[in-house]
């Protein structure tokens, strides 16, 4: 086994990885697009779409383990000690099986993806709930509409956002590039990225609080298509 074969190995898993994230999201999709149906089955189908999410995410662990053993050990490979090269297979296996033993149900439910997924259906429910109260009520639309354009406007870039994701800390909402963008700015000038939502006391953003807004993207979405049909 040369080094350069399993560079290029890891190479490869790493975009496996990127599609078995992208996958993730459209899984959050399709369940949110199920769970408007009302379907009787609807519960079920939720229910098998969380447990696929959950194999995704744990995957999604086992390639970070896998690449970061590689790296390791490959680091410790020396022009000056050939022999090295002879043990790679079998240390990188008994190094990755180590860390999978480890590897527990809290840490794949911690999964950014995983969260976002839950974060996504319970936020639906409970939006879905708020509407089914409302249309009780006589409400103001063009109060409705200003108060919506307003949520739907990114704090950094000032125009309504296309990928919002959500801070978990202070549950502010920003566009995805936008935000992450900002926070490596900050980041390579040695500083912390702070909320930039006026006031929040947040003075630390991370890339790791950061998750998707599925809810928000399709009410954003929703109000472009009936923008277009007027």
């Amino acid at each position: 086994m040369s080094l350069n074969t399993v560079r290029s190995a890891v190479s490869s898993l790493k975009d496996c990885q990127a599609d078995i994230l992208t996958g993730m999201d459209i899984v959050t999709d399709v369940a949110m697009d199920l769970a408007e149906t009302r379907d009787e089955k609807m519960n079920s189908a939720l229910k098998q779409m969380e447990a696929m999410i959950l194999e995704c995410a744990k995957l999604d662990r086992e390639i970070d383990y896998f690449v970061d053993v590689v790296q390791q050990v490959t680091a410790e490979v020396t022009p000056q000690q050939p022999e090295t090269m002879f043990n790679l297979s079998a240390r990188m296996k008994e190094q990755f099986e180590g860390r999978i033993a480890r590897l527990s149900d809290d840490e794949v439910h911690a999964h950014q993806k995983v969260v976002a997924f839950k974060d996504s259906m319970k936020n639906f429910f409970k939006q879905a709930s708020q509407e089914s109260a409302n249309s009780m009520e006589e409400l103001d639309e063009d109060i409705a509409v200003s108060q919506s354009q307003v949520n739907f406007i990114c704090p950094v870039t000032q125009v309504q956002m296309t990928n919002p994701v959500k801070n978990m800390k202070c549950n502010h909402h920003y566009e995805e590039d936008a935000i992450v963008g900002l926070i490596k700015t900050k980041h390579a000038q040695q500083k912390k990225c702070r909320c930039p939502i006026v006031g929040c006391g947040n003075a630390d953003v991370k890339e790791s609080d950061l998750i998707p807004d599925q809810v928000l993207r399709r009410r954003i979405q929703s109000q472009k298509r009936a923008r277009s049909r007027t």
